[in-house]
């Protein structure tokens, strides 16, 4: 999967921590990948920057075996470094601004929304190689992943499904097909038709994966729902 066709084909998108608990980190991001997971993030804050760096040369290499994408969270020195093809932001880190400086316009950026105005403003800021690439919308539910942050509930991802209409029918920002954006904030297997219903096509999950004894199997199902919600 090359970096565009993410605007295009990319429906599950995973974060993941180094899983030092399992040591199985290669093991579980290859299955991952073998279930058709699209992108994976590795997401540890409990990481020194060589360790990071060593871990994202085994991501990308499993990356490179299922042709697909992988992505580095905040910190975009990492990105730099590790030459990752998507970078990931938050409200709070460096701007895009900043990032585009460091990254160049081929990397693909992505942002967190969690309030009508950031998503009315991820969209302003999409247009052209230099804006945004995809942005994510949450979390739907509360989730320890995020602790403290409050759930943006059902209703945002509507308003992001229409904020996108409006954008293609008035031309002034760019449609669904081409900006893509993915509700984030756990998700899984019991919920996954809401958040379809509610207008998302494309999903970001942790714990519907990475707590699966087998990842793989978990993949592949969170895509079948996927589709069939969507059918």
């Amino acid at each position: 999967m090359s970096q565009d066709s993410l605007h295009t084909t990319a429906r599950l998108y995973l974060c993941t921590d180094a899983r030092r608990d399992r040591g199985d980190f290669a093991d579980f991001v290859d299955a991952a990948f073998a279930g058709g997971v699209d992108i994976i993030q590795l997401r540890d804050k409990s990481l020194e920057a060589a360790e990071e760096l060593e871990l994202l040369e085994v991501l990308h290499a499993a990356a490179a075996r299922h042709g697909r994408l992988w992505a580095v969270n905040d910190r975009a020195d990492i990105a730099s470094l590790s030459r990752a093809p998507v970078f990931h932001i938050g409200q709070k880190d460096i701007s895009l601004g900043a990032a585009r400086g460091l990254l160049g316009k081929h990397t693909v950026v992505g942002l967190s929304t969690h309030s009508p105005e950031q998503v009315d403003a991820a969209i302003a800021s999409s247009p052209g190689r230099k804006g945004l690439d995809y942005f994510c919308v949450g979390p739907v539910w509360a989730t320890p992943t995020k602790p403290g942050r409050a759930a943006v509930g059902l209703d945002l991802v509507r308003y992001a499904a229409q904020a996108i209409s409006r954008a293609e029918a008035e031309g002034t920002g760019k449609v669904e097909g081409v900006v893509p954006w993915f509700a984030i904030g756990g998700i899984d297997l019991g919920n996954v038709e809401q958040v379809v219903d509610a207008g998302a096509r494309r999903i970001v999950v942790v714990r519907a994966i990475t707590d699966a004894d087998d990842p793989a199997h978990a993949a592949g199902a969170l895509l079948a729902a996927l589709d069939a919600a969507d059918s």
